[in-house]
């Protein structure tokens, strides 16, 4: 089968690599160069230099809706469309008499939206997973045509489940592949009525009191935004991140919010066990790494920063 892959994020690599060995991937469609790191170097997005490697045709453009940009896609004759994190709207000029699909990373229609993995992590949801659906004109409101799922474990953070849902992708998109090209693929229609949104992330949502949450929330919020913004608190007077967390017993802690030298904190209800964590302009390190190093900040309390 002829492939556009349409992506730019990280989370569509395990399926552009599994497409490009089953079909032939014709075209990849992914974001500009943008500046990236220290030196603020225009760098390809990872589709973009992944598909470079492959030896597939990119193209990145501005507005994939532009007219010249349109017809160079549809050119391409694919039998398919893939899109997976692309990161623009595709117009319903661009989209007529195309069969596309998009790779959604969340049992739809829960978590429509930027950021559904993030938010499942933050809801402390215990499973998760991953849709195929057509593409609508509604955001992620499209033909459910399969799903998978996965179970979110009590330690993993976002980083960790992306991984996983990403692995998820290229089986459930060949199945659904297999059956258009058998000409047996059906869709269901979402159930509006249980439809959730997954907002964009913040930095305003970084700032945490552990104290005043319960661990279940204490522990779903850290994990959920790790990596990004990370969850930041003082210790003291100490600014740290809070990277991954675990719900302990609380069975000898000390007062609500105290960091404990086994790296257990009692909650409002409850307790988290601090697993990893990062110094400001530090590297992320073990709780036991950093408990070495700063004997001096144990005991204290972790408190959520002013906001500036």
């Amino acid at each position: 089968m002829r492939v556009v892959f349409l992506g730019s994020g990280a989370f569509g690599l395990p399926s552009l690599e599994a497409l490009a060995v089953r079909h032939e991937v014709v075209l990849v469609v992914s974001q500009p160069d943008r500046p990236a790191g220290r030196g603020k170097m225009l760098t390809p997005t990872p589709i973009a230099l992944r598909a470079a490697e492959l030896g597939i045709p990119v193209v990145k453009p501005e507005d994939v809706n532009e007219p010249r940009v349109r017809e160079e896609i549809r050119a391409a004759r694919a039998d398919a469309w893939v899109v997976i994190a692309f990161g623009q709207k595709l117009s319903a000029p661009l989209l007529e008499g195309i069969f596309a699909v998009n790779l959604h990373g969340s049992l739809l229609p829960a978590y429509r939206g930027a950021a559904p993995i993030q938010r499942a992590v933050m809801d402390g949801c215990a499973v998760t997973g991953v849709s195929v659906i057509s593409l609508a004109e509604r955001m992620d409101a499209g033909l459910v045509y399969a799903t998978r799922t996965r179970a979110i474990g009590p330690t993993e953070t976002s980083d960790d489940v992306h991984d996983a849902l990403a692995l998820l992708g290229p089986e459930v998109l060949g199945a659904v592949l297999a059956e258009r090209a058998a000409g047996t693929l059906v869709g269901a229609v979402q159930d509006e009525s249980r439809s959730t949104r997954a907002r964009k992330l913040s930095k305003a949502e970084s700032a945490i009191d552990i104290a005043g949450l319960t661990a279940h929330a204490a522990r779903a919020r850290i994990n959920g935004l790790n990596s990004w913004p990370g969850c930041t608190a003082l210790l003291g007077e100490l600014p740290v991140k809070l990277l991954r967390v675990r719900e302990v017993d609380a069975t000898g802690c000390g007062e609500s919010g105290i960091l404990g030298e086994d790296g257990r904190v009692r909650t409002a209800s409850g307790a988290i066990e601090v697993l990893e964590i990062q110094m400001l302009g530090g590297k992320p390190m073990a709780f036991e790494v950093f408990a070495r190093g700063r004997r001096g900040s144990l005991g204290m309390r972790l408190t959520a920063p002013t906001a500036s």
